[in-house]
C-alpha cells in the first residue's frame, strides 16, 4: 500500500465502493474442491459439508442444470439454473427433488483423492436430471474475526434471472465447460474460476448488508474507518489508542467505545486479531522461520508470538503450519 495512503488516507477512501474493494483485497481464497453430482428423478441427500472439510473453507452448491430444494432447520428454499447456495460454517441441510425419493450419498461414493479430473457422479436414468457442482473453497479469512462475523449461515446468489449481462452466469457456464472439456491445465482454470466467482459472491452478500454493527459497518464509519485502514496498512507498528484517535479525530474513550459498539472488541484487540491473522497466513503459505513472521506481525519475541498465537488458534504456530499444509 502507498506510503502516503498509510500516512494520511485521502478523503474518498471512505466511499462505499473503495472500502469494499479493499476488503475484498484482504480476502484469500488459497484452493478449492468440488465434483458434479447428477441425480434424475426424486431424491434426497444430507448435503452438509464433510467432516473433512478444512476449517477455514466454505461448502457451496452450484446448480448448473435443473433445479432442486435446499432444506435448513426446517426452512426450504428452491434453487434454479445458476443459483448458489454457500455454508461459511458448515451448516446441517438437506437437498433433494420431489419426496420419497431414494436417499443418495454422492460424498460416500467419491472415488479417493487426488483426481486429475473433476468426479461426475451419476444417478438414475429418469427425467428432471439435475446437475449440480459440489465443493468447498479455503477463505483465510474465515481466520479473521470481524470477517467472519460478518458471515451470514447460509448465502442464496441467484445470477441468471439477475440480468442478461450478468458476468457471473456466464462464469458460472464456462466452469461447466471446463468440467466437461477435461483439457490439460483445466484443473488450474477451474480451480481461478470457481475463486473468482465466490469473491463475486461474496461482494454481493457484502453489498446487501445494512447493519449498524460489525465489520463492514466500521470500515464505512468515517472515524472508524480511518484507524482500521492505519492498523490494516502497517500491522506491524505499535499503534496507540491516542494516535488511533488523533486520526479519527475523536477522543481516545470515544474511539475506544465506538470501536467496543460497532465490533465488540477494542482497538487494541482488533490490532491483535489483524496481527495473528496475517501471520497465520504467511505461517501457511510461505517457508519463512517462525522467528521472522513473529517480527513483522510486531512482536518482540518468538516467545511471545507463540504465546498469543496459540491462544487465538489453539496450538502453537509450528504445529499449527504443518496442520494447515496437511
Amino acid at each position: 500500500m502507498p506510503k502516503s495512503l498509510i500516512e494520511k488516507p485521502p478523503a474518498t477512501f471512505h466511499e462505499a465502493g473503495d472500502l469494499l474493494s479493499e476488503a475484498l483485497r484482504r480476502i484469500r481464497i488459497t484452493g478449492s474442491m468440488q465434483y458434479c453430482f447428477m441425480p434424475s428423478g426424486d431424491w434426497i441427500t444430507d448435503a452438509t459439508p464433510a467432516s473433512y472439510k478444512p476449517a477455514d473453507s466454505i461448502g457451496f452448491h452450484l446448480v448448473a442444470a435443473g433445479s432442486c430444494w435446499l432444506e435448513i432447520e426446517g426452512e426450504r428454499t428452491v434453487l434454479e439454473e445458476g443459483d448458489i447456495a454457500a455454508f461459511p460454517f458448515g451448516t446441517p441441510h438437506w437437498i433433494g427433488v420431489g419426496s420419497g425419493g431414494p436417499l443418495i450419498d454422492p460424498g460416500g461414493d467419491l472415488p479417493p483423492p487426488p483426481w486429475r479430473e473433476v468426479p461426475v457422479l451419476r444417478y438414475g436414468d429418469g427425467d428432471r436430471r439435475v446437475r449440480i457442482l459440489c465443493g468447498y473453497i479455503q477463505c483465510e479469512a474465515m481466520n479473521f474475526p470481524p470477517f467472519r462475523n460478518l458471515l451470514p449461515k447460509f448465502i442464496h446468489q441467484r445470477t441468471l434471472k439477475a440480468e442478461p449481462a450478468d458476468w457471473l452466469a456466464t462464469t458460472i457456464k464456462q466452469i461447466v465447460v471446463e468440467v466437461d472439456s477435461s483439457q490439460r491445465g483445466g484443473a488450474s482454470i477451474l480451480e481461478r474460476l470457481t475463486e473468482v466467482t465466490f469473491i463475486e459472491v461474496l461482494r454481493r452478500q457484502f453489498l446487501r448488508e445494512d447493519r449498524s454493527t460489525g465489520w463492514l459497518a466500521a470500515v464505512r464509519d468515517p472515524a472508524l474507518g480511518k484507524g482500521l485502514a492505519l492498523m490494516d496498512a502497517n500491522p506491524g507498528r505499535e499503534w496507540t489508542i491516542a494516535e488511533l484517535a488523533k486520526t479519527s479525530a475523536l477522543s481516545r474513550s470515544a474511539l475506544s467505545e465506538r470501536f467496543v459498539t460497532t465490533l465488540q472488541i477494542s482497538p487494541i484487540r482488533y490490532l491483535r486479531d489483524w496481527r495473528l491473522y496475517l501471520a497465520s497466513v504467511e505461517l501457511k503459505l510461505k517457508d519463512k522461520p517462525v522467528a521472522a513472521i513473529a517480527y513483522e506481525a510486531g512482536y518482540g519475541t518468538e516467545a511471545a508470538f507463540n504465546r498469543a498465537f496459540a491462544r487465538r488458534f489453539g496450538t502453537p504456530p509450528a504445529e499449527w503450519r504443518q496442520s494447515a499444509r496437511s
